[in-house]
């Protein structure tokens, strides 16, 4: 792979993970395609780039401080793997609860599909065993 290749893949995962770090919508925006496709589309998400983007909202409702970290990233071909962690304290409200300044730490992992310098697809798995016992 020609590295101009891979630090496009490189710069649009980092900036899509950035935008999970900080809620900038606008990084989101940035690096998801127009036709943006989440495959592992969680029950009651919207599909494409609102659904990253209620998902933030919701995660930082209930986790104001929330930041998260790459841990790993693995670029192959046209796919750049994270591995990431959040962590933050829950004095917001998830549902019906409301949080009492619990730690929050788990861990995500991503696989994109960047094209044309965009992510264009998503498979992701969370930890949210973690996160619920957590919450």
């Amino acid at each position: 792979m020609p590295r101009e290749e891979a630090d496009t893949q490189i710069i649009a995962a980092r900036r899509y993970d950035t935008f999970w770090n900080t809620g900038d919508e606008t990084l989101a925006r940035a690096s998801l395609a127009p036709d943006f496709v989440d495959n592992t589309l969680p029950a009651g998400r919207p599909q494409g780039i609102a659904g990253p983007l209620a998902a933030s909202r919701l995660m930082r409702f209930a986790i104001p401080d929330l930041r998260c970290e790459i841990e790993q990233m693995i670029v192959a071909g046209d796919r750049v793997v994270t591995h990431l962690r959040f962590h933050g304290h829950f004095t917001g409200r998830f549902g019906q609860f409301q949080g009492q300044g619990q730690t929050i730490n788990f861990i995500a992992t991503d696989i994109y599909r960047v094209a044309d310098g965009r992510i264009a697809e998503n498979w992701h798995i969370e930890d949210n065993l973690t996160l619920q016992q957590e919450l």
